[in-house]
């Protein structure tokens, strides 16, 4: 059942150690100007997923609510303390490096996506990972332009994608009978605006705190019901 969670886990490490060894050849300026590039590129994603959308209002009452408990929870603030004594405590044993930064802008990317989401989805409720396998593409991918920028702290988030997935995974059975095609394709569109605010946050435009909204990506489960 979490197949597709451990080949997408690999694919995030596999990609950070290629990263590593290219960000050695790669000069700065050059590894900017790619950084922005896909941050272009998830910016379109999240645009497109957004299309998906098919009542704007449980959207935005999602991301309302949604952004209302990531508030009181702090979860952004939680997830920044967290990378911050990763990094920490790999400088202790003389890691260097923009680890934290890596760390935290790798586990959103990787977890805010609609894939992410529907992928688990699929794996638990019907067992098919051919979702979580393309996004396993895509990550390790990713994983290679970050980490040749940002260090082995890309690669850390690897633990949350496997955490994040698998519990949606496991969970998809309970939910089955609420997870209707416009439950989903609700869920998708919020996943998607989330992806275009981290696009900003990477392109440097905007500072939103993207994991204060990771909540609403879930209202939809209980919004379609009644609006």
């Amino acid at each position: 059942m979490l197949t597709g969670t451990l080949v997408n886990c690999l694919g995030v490490l596999g990609g950070t150690a290629l990263g590593l060894l290219l960000g050695k050849l790669i000069p700065e300026h050059l590894s900017d100007s790619v950084i922005k590039g896909v941050a272009l590129c998830v910016f379109y994603i999240g645009v497109s997923g957004m299309l998906a959308d098919q009542n704007t209002l449980v959207m935005i009452v999602s991301m309302v609510l949604g952004t209302i408990v990531g508030e009181l929870l702090r979860l952004d603030d939680r997830l920044n303390a967290l990378g911050s004594k990763i990094e920490q405590s790999f400088a202790r044993h003389g890691f260097r490096g923009r680890v934290s930064e890596g760390f935290v802008t790798a586990s959103l990317l990787y977890c805010v996506g609609a894939m992410a989401i529907v992928g688990s989805l699929e794996a638990g409720l019907t067992g098919s990972q051919s979702t979580l396998y393309a996004k396993s593409i895509l990550d390790a991918v990713s994983s290679v332009v970050y980490a040749s920028t940002m260090g082995f702290g890309v690669g850390l988030a690897a633990l949350p994608v496997f955490l994040y997935q698998g519990l949606i995974t496991l969970c998809a059975s309970l939910l089955e009978p609420v997870l209707t095609e416009v439950v989903i394709a609700e869920m998708k569109a919020v996943g998607s605006l989330l992806i275009v605010a981290l696009s900003l946050n990477m392109l440097g435009l905007t500072r939103i705190k993207v994991m204060n909204s990771i909540p609403a990506m879930f209202f939809p489960i209980l919004l379609c019901t009644f609006l």
